[in-house]
C-alpha cells in the first residue's frame, strides 16, 4: 500500500472530507503513476478523484466497530518511532 494513504476509520477525532479527499487523489496519483496529468486527462483525473472520495466517505459510513477509536497523536507518535527505527534517526 502507498505510505502516503492512511487508515481513515475509527479515528479520534473523525475523519474529514479533506483527509478522504488526499487519500483519494494519492490513490489516483498512484494507479495512474502521474502526479499532475496532462490538461488532456485532466478531467477524467479530478473525476476520478471526486468518484473514489465519494465511494471512501460511504465505505467510512457505513462500516461497524465495537472498538474505541484510535487517537490520532497516538498513531502519530507510533508512525514517528517507525520512521526513527526505519531510517536511524
Amino acid at each position: 500500500m502507498c505510505r502516503n494513504i492512511h487508515v481513515l476509520h475509527n479515528l479520534e477525532p473523525a475523519t474529514t472530507s479533506d483527509e478522504v479527499r488526499a487519500a483519494a487523489l494519492q490513490y489516483v496519483r498512484k494507479v495512474s503513476g502521474s502526479t499532475k496529468p496532462s490538461q488532456a486527462n485532466q478531467a477524467a483525473f479530478d473525476r476520478a478523484v471526486e468518484e473514489i472520495a465519494h465511494a471512501t466517505e460511504h465505505l467510512l459510513a457505513d462500516l461497524v466497530t465495537t472498538a474505541p477509536p484510535k487517537d490520532r497523536e497516538v498513531l502519530a507518535a507510533q508512525a514517528r518511532e517507525r520512521a526513527a527505527a526505519r531510517y536511524g534517526r
